[in-house]
């Protein structure tokens, strides 16, 4: 099972950039998010691949025929109103983010949202109370979990790297947490952003021998014009722009080789009857 997923973001959507901390200033900002999207499109187009798009609100309400040939074909899903790292938020300021998100996307695709993911995600251990909040909004698929440190959270002491069922309060969502493969004895994602344009691709088909895979890819992924943001540390900058330039024919290979669906696709076939059970309140 490999799901193909799409985080509908501008190339200045970067966290935690005191410089681009506010959608007044995105406004400002060479917008490159529809020939970017549109070229992911077109190659998904012509393999008849369907992938789970996590949109952002700010970007569906300036962008609305975006929002709507993606979900021509393909599955629209929440990715929050303007970026907002979860662990940042109070839960009432969630629920009103995530609740304007939904509405909007529906109101544009036409579409039911069931699946979400948080930016960046920052679902950690400190933010379990969004899981009955996702729930009470009608989502059903979570797809925040990473289960590693980084740089925004991470959920390190996630306990399985599979879908899976997570529950809080009595309250449970269905899982489809990253993935992780094993690089010189340490556990690193393969499957999406920086990681994947920095591996080499036999390495990534090696770790896709495995019967379930996650990915994430945002639009400047592919896009090696780009401006380039100031102000990063030298990890951030390097994570944020190597592989540029062949990362699109990476892509291509990747969806040459590999069969990819959405995240309702996902959800229909897995046995949830058989998928283990996270109990969020011990972990």
């Amino acid at each position: 099972m490999n799901i193909l997923s799409i985080d509908l973001e501008d190339w200045f959507h970067i966290l935690d950039h005191p410089d681009l901390a506010w959608s007044s200033t995105w406004e400002t900002m060479p917008s490159r998010i529809e020939n970017n999207t549109d070229r992911i499109l077109q190659l998904l187009d012509s393999k008849n691949i369907r992938a789970t798009f996590f949109c952002l609100g700010w970007v569906a309400r300036r962008y609305p025929d975006l929002i709507k040939r993606i979900a021509s074909k393909h599955e629209v899903a929440c990715h929050s109103m303007f970026h907002t790292l979860v662990y940042s938020q109070k839960p009432d300021d969630f629920k009103k983010d995530l609740h304007e998100n939904i509405e909007l996307l529906v109101k544009t695709s036409g579409k039911n949202i069931s699946a979400y993911r948080a930016p960046g995600f920052s679902f950690t251990s400190e933010t379990k109370w969004m899981v009955p909040i996702l729930a009470e909004a009608g989502i059903k698929y979570d797809c925040s979990v990473f289960p590693l440190k980084r740089n925004h959270g991470g959920y390190e002491d996630f306990p399985v790297v599979r879908p899976c069922k997570i529950v809080y309060k009595d309250v449970s969502l269905m899982e489809f947490p990253m993935n992780t493969t094993s690089f010189f004895g340490k556990k690193i994602i393969f499957s999406g952003g920086g990681y994947f344009r920095l591996l080499p691709y036999s390495f990534i088909r090696r770790s896709m021998n495995t019967d379930y895979v996650m990915t994430y890819f945002h639009p400047r992924d592919f896009d090696p014009g780009q401006p380039v943001i100031g102000n990063l540390n030298f990890k951030r900058k390097f994570m944020s722009y190597v592989g540029l330039k062949k990362s699109f024919s990476k892509f291509e290979r990747l969806v040459n080789d590999y069969k990819f669906i959405t995240v309702e696709e996902a959800g229909k076939q897995t046995d949830w009857n058989a998928a283990p059970i996270i109990n969020l309140d011990n972990i």
